[in-house]
């Protein structure tokens, strides 16, 4: 039953944020899809950590090299992805007022993307 509350939280969370990055490109005051790049952050973002979830193994208890740098990677591309909206509107592509929708609308996903490797979807 935790699975399931776990993969619809994760759902909620991120529909979320699909609805704040699509009011932010498509309200007629803003009307600017630039914002829609985000996209490939959201696909990106989980690529790291389940390549190096395959790649070692996890019978060792310590901290390894390779599941640190996914991680590390993985920051890196959240990271990016908050800054993305704040430059298209420093450089007038889009309005502050869409920034701030989208800079909303990308917190429920990067939440949801850190703490999903916490979560047990699936119990054997």
């Amino acid at each position: 039953m935790a699975g399931i509350k776990a993969l619809i939280s994760l759902s909620f969370g991120g529909a979320i944020g699909l609805m704040f990055l699509m009011l932010g490109c498509a309200l007629p005051v803003y009307n600017a899809y630039w914002p829609l790049f985000l996209l490939f952050f959201y696909i990106l973002a989980p690529i790291p950590y389940c390549i190096s979830r395959r790649v070692v193994d996890d019978t060792d208890s310590a901290s390894n090299a390779c599941k640190e740098l996914a991680i590390f990677l993985t920051t890196g591309i959240v990271v990016s992805a908050f800054g993305l909206p704040v430059i298209f509107a420093r450089a007038h592509v889009m309005a502050w007022g869409a920034c701030a929708l989208v800079l909303a609308g990308h917190s429920s996903p990067s939440i949801n993307i850190w703490r999903r490797p916490k979560l047990k979807l699936i119990q054997h």
